[in-house]
């Protein structure tokens, strides 16, 4: 007899997982962690990452385990978890191996779009016992979601998204950003196979975009490289938050309401 999977419990490798509310949980995700205490699971949570840094006031009191790549394998089990959550994007595949060798359970995420949120949500409540407080926040960002939708049409846009220098580093279509910026219609040029590819500034590639947007994560870009940026190539130059465009969970609430200002920014330099 086949048992049907649960999609909600259900995590981006396929794996199905059962409810843990008694979890100890080490989150190497930092928009995750956000989010798992945003639903009220701080309490749970025994590990997170440097970078897991909101809500601020909350995770101060939860140690951390290194970085979302470096991370101290042997600190977390010292912390002896009952559960890591992870992210195909942002952690390594050698190290959740490791860990998967002594953590009973690894809930992998990649979220690519801005509705995975919902699933996210679902997810993280079904698994931790939060799942009233993950259906309140999934009805807040449907809520967002159809107010962002029901904006009157925008022009269609290319516009390049950049994370860094030194190289100078894009994302492509694919990605959560990407997916971000076609929710205003607008898309990013190709540039190559990669999802985070490196580039070189050249006339074709300059003269086929309308704006370019510089993030304050994971570089920090700032208003003095956008207006330094835009005097070199002639064409719109701003400068976005990096958290509201590329974090998924918690913050993508607030991520779609930014959206709508994105827009006006772009629109009021054409």
């Amino acid at each position: 007899m086949t048992t049907a999977i649960d999609p909600i419990l259900t995590d981006a490798l396929g794996t199905r997982h059962a409810p843990a509310p008694d979890a100890r949980i080490v989150c190497l995700v930092p928009s995750i962690t956000e989010l798992l205490c945003d639903l009220g699971l701080a309490g749970k949570l025994v590990g997170r990452t440097g970078f897991c840094v909101h809500p601020r006031d909350v995770v101060a009191a939860i140690p951390k385990v290194g970085g979302t790549k470096d991370v101290n394998v042997e600190k977390i089990r010292r912390l002896a978890p009952t559960h890591v959550v992870v992210n195909m994007d942002e952690n390594e595949k050698p190290t959740v191996d490791k860990l998967a060798a002594f953590v009973p359970h690894v809930v992998v995420t990649h979220p690519n779009a801005p509705r995975d949120n919902v699933h996210l949500a679902r997810l993280m409540g079904g698994i931790f016992g939060a799942e009233d407080a993950a259906a309140r926040w999934c009805a807040d960002f449907e809520a967002e979601y159809a107010a962002l939708r029901a904006l009157p049409p925008a022009p269609a846009r290319t516009v390049l998204y950049c994370i860094w220098q030194d190289p100078w580093m894009t994302v492509s279509d694919g990605t959560y950003i990407a997916a971000m910026l076609s929710e205003l219609g607008w898309h990013v040029p190709d540039l190559g196979p990669d999802r985070y590819p490196r580039f070189a500034w050249s006339q074709d590639l300059v003269a086929g975009l309308d704006a370019v947007l510089l993030s304050t994560e994971p570089y920090r870009f700032t208003e003095a490289h956008a207006d330094a940026l835009e005097r070199q190539l002639g064409i719109p130059v701003l400068l976005v938050d990096g958290e509201m465009m590329s974090w998924y969970g918690s913050r993508a609430l607030a991520g779609l309401r930014y959206l709508r200002t994105v827009r006006a920014m772009v629109e009021g330099t054409g």
